[in-house]
């Protein structure tokens, strides 16, 4: 036999994250100076015009460009078991300079590096504290305002978030009650719900004889419906497969308005829409239950939503 000393290194596992799409961040046009920008670097875009192409493919392409160039995107990449609400600057260079004293540890295992790793710990954990409790000060001063409200609600949010897997449906009933496992089979499951959903014929009512028919020629949409839709429609909703939030529409102002009354009534005439609108985001949201089939359908903030205001129609889930 032989006999032998070894120092064995466990390296902790990483998990895993769970990659998500670049987005805009268009929440940068609450600020008048990035609006202002975006303006003024989509008309350099469109060669100095002030008015937006006609076609819908043209416009759409230049403002998302120029969106992502202006106001930036985001890293695509987001840890799920964090709680970052609350960080501040001095959290953030805390756990950064952590993050590199373990590595120097782990490359390293001399005393002095351990100890150096354990006080940046706990560092990292006063910063934390004196951040949690600053914010929930702030919080709490907050409360009786508005913004405050949204704040408490976005937290409770969070909260009932960490304890359900959102993010996945890994778990799901077929139409005999038998649980799914297997991604394919859920996603098959899924795949038929919605097509008896959305084929589904509904029973018609009979018409009532002797009535007359009125044909008539429908009203062109106004610039002024238009404007009114923008203006009712709420800011800070999610974004469409499109990637174009009505903030972008309210920040470029009569421009906007001029192209989308076109682009309406084009569609009016011809009874064709963009494709990019043909296309919706459904996401399932867990209900009281915790059960994904006990649930609703949520889409995302589309720009064909002035289109059903104006037009006096709901595009609702």
């Amino acid at each position: 036999m032989v006999v032998c000393r070894m120092t064995l290194m466990v390296c902790k596992t990483k998990r895993s994250k769970i990659e998500i799409e670049k987005k805009t961040k268009w929440w940068k046009l609450k600020k008048e100076e990035c609006c202002e920008e975006f303006r003024h670097k989509l008309r350099q875009a469109l060669g100095g015009q002030v008015v937006l192409p006609d076609d819908w493919e043209t416009t759409a392409e230049v403002i998302r460009e120029t969106g992502r160039k202006v106001l930036g995107v985001s890293f695509g990449r987001r840890k799920e078991d964090k709680e970052t609400w609350w960080w501040n600057e001095e959290v953030q260079d805390s756990i950064q300079r952590k993050r590199l004293a373990k590595k120097k540890w782990d490359m390293d295992r001399t005393e002095e590096n351990r100890q150096e790793y354990k006080e940046l710990q706990r560092r990292v954990k006063r910063e934390v504290s004196k951040a949690k409790q600053k914010a929930y000060d702030e919080l709490y001063t907050r409360l009786d305002t508005r913004e405050g409200q949204k704040d408490l609600y976005r937290l409770a949010r969070q909260r009932d978030r960490d304890g359900k897997d959102v993010q996945q449906v890994r778990v799901i009933k077929d139409r005999d009650g038998r649980v799914l496992t297997s991604e394919e089979s859920v996603q098959r499951r899924w795949k038929e719900y919605f097509e008896e959903l959305m084929n589904e014929e509904n029973e018609r009512e009979e018409r009532v004889e002797g009535v007359n028919s009125v044909e008539q020629k429908v009203d062109k949409i106004r610039k002024d419906e238009v404007r009114k839709a923008l203006k009712r429609m709420k800011s800070g909703k999610a974004v469409g497969p499109d990637d174009i939030l009505v903030e972008v529409w309210k920040c470029l102002g009569e421009a906007a308005v001029e192209f989308l009354t076109s682009l309406f009534n084009r569609v009016l005439e011809s009874e064709r829409m963009p494709e990019e609108w043909r296309r919706s985001v459904l996401v399932p949201i867990f209900k009281n239950k915790g059960d994904v089939q006990s649930c609703s359908n949520y889409r995302g903030d589309k720009v064909d939503e002035p289109y059903n205001e104006a037009m006096g129609k709901s595009s609702g889930s």
